[in-house]
């Protein structure tokens, strides 16, 4: 472990920006890192970068910072998925471990591509999908652990249903909640799903380039369902323009004693219902919270804001690069299961029937249509 790790920034102002966070999080580690250059081919953008993270070198190429600053972590903060995978690439050959805005790549040929080079050079990535490293789900897996939830049956998430609701819903934010999913149901063994646009069934005259470089996109409503290796069955849906906002997007789990409703973020709102009817009108059951000290206890933690969730996130990092044995709590292991959840959707509705993981489609099953 040297004295401080050498960081270097990649961002791409208006090309996807900084991400949620991912520059500013290692100002919380000045005594272990050391942010020494930001990349950013926009002029402006990068000055100001610069100057927000105290780096002192700043490159329009991150591949020339890359070979000049030698950096030995590098945070990967564009939202723009198109660039994910070089980016990536790029670092994993100059040995550098990485933290990196989610979803993590496009398509899963290009997952395939991320974690051969993590592994041959032997570098560790992690992604920021911050509710994963919340302190509130070990009190989740601590309360279905002693029994209080039974037997899980069914897990069910949404997206925001805004603007972007169906298939961008899906992938920028939905990426959240097939994490979650996999993370509590286990490995997803098969996928249906359907995909609409105006009530229709999507066809190849739907399909456009969607924003964040996420590549061909179509829906404005999505409708799926996994078989997991737990036994549980879960859900996804997102419907564009149906106001769910922050109130729905999260995940809920269905145990035979009850259900668990999770939001996201560092600290979200987390819920507990001990009933087993699913029904607190009827039944006369109450919602409890649960914080990270247990089920209807004071949350002995403070909110840490946006980069709540992103200091969590590099501290496992720096502790699974000093320890070698193991990966980040949310590896490149993990994002290739979200992104193979994400294109099994378009992959079932484009061949009219279920698929099973892992998924024999590599890329993009829209290109296919």
């Amino acid at each position: 472990m040297p004295a401080k790790y050498r960081v270097g920034i990649i961002g791409h102002t208006k090309g996807g920006d900084y991400g949620h966070g991912i520059d500013t999080v290692w100002a919380h580690f000045k005594d272990l890192c050391e942010v020494v250059a930001v990349a950013d081919p926009d002029e402006k953008g990068r000055a100001e970068a610069a100057k927000r993270t105290g780096a002192a070198k700043a490159y329009a190429d991150y591949r020339q910072m890359l070979d000049e600053a030698k950096p030995q972590i590098v945070a990967i903060g564009p939202r723009g998925l198109g660039q994910h995978r070089d980016m990536v690439l790029a670092a994993a050959e100059h040995g550098c471990h990485m933290y990196m805005e989610k979803p993590m790549c496009r398509t899963p040929a290009e997952a395939d591509e991320i974690i051969a080079a993590c592994e041959k050079h032997k570098v560790k990535l992690a992604l920021a999908h911050q509710t994963r490293y919340s302190p509130r789900l070990q009190a989740v897996h601590e309360l279905i652990a002693a029994g209080q939830l039974g037997t899980v049956l069914e897990l069910r998430g949404r997206g925001k249903e805004d603007a972007r609701g169906g298939g961008e819903d899906l992938w920028v934010l939905g990426s959240h909640v097939m994490n979650l999913i996999y993370h509590f149901g286990g490995e997803p063994q098969w996928c249906f799903g359907r995909v609409e646009q105006g009530g229709q069934s999507v066809m190849k005259q739907h399909v456009r380039e969607g924003a964040e470089q996420i590549g061909p996109l179509a829906g404005d409503s999505i409708t799926a369902v996994y078989g997991l290796a737990s036994g549980a069955t879960a859900y996804f849906g997102s419907r564009r323009a149906m106001g769910g906002g922050k109130g729905r997007f999260g995940l809920q789990i269905f145990g035979s004693g009850g259900i668990v409703e999770i939001l996201t973020g560092h600290l979200p709102s987390v819920q507990f219902l001990p009933d087993p009817a699913w029904s607190p009108g009827r039944s006369g059951a109450k919602w409890l919270p649960v914080t990270s000290a247990g089920i209807d206890k004071p949350e002995p933690l403070g909110d840490g804001g946006l980069d709540g969730g992103n200091i969590l996130a590099v501290k496992d990092l720096l502790a699974a690069i000093d320890v070698q044995d193991r990966d980040p709590e949310c590896s490149a292991l993990e994002g290739r299961v979200t992104v193979e959840m994400i294109s099994a959707v378009f992959e079932s509705h484009r061949v009219g029937g279920s698929v099973t993981f892992p998924l024999k489609t590599r890329v993009n099953p829209l290109t296919l249509l």
